[in-house]
């Protein structure tokens, strides 16, 4: 995720608390960004669902729920219900 080539990314994204902070910074990298070759919805979902699956068995159930309700957030971000 470091040295991506569709998003850079802010700083300690995945490490705050909150879902919908996650979900606002995503959107701003996917808009901001003109690397991108998906359109910014799917680049930020696909980030997101990279770092939870990258991360594995390391994630605690707490960190996995709050990073699973920012998938919610950035659809609702995007306009995408559920």
């Amino acid at each position: 995720m470091r040295t991506s080539d569709a998003l850079d990314l802010e700083p300690g994204l995945f490490t705050q608390r909150s879902p919908r902070a996650i979900a606002a910074s995503l959107k701003r990298s996917a808009l901001a960004s003109r690397r991108r070759k998906a359109e910014p919805f799917r680049s930020a979902m696909s980030m997101l669902n990279f770092h939870i699956n990258r991360s594995g068995r390391g994630l605690t159930a707490e960190r996995r729920a709050v990073l699973e309700r920012a998938k919610s957030e950035l659809r609702r971000a995007f306009g995408r219900e559920d």
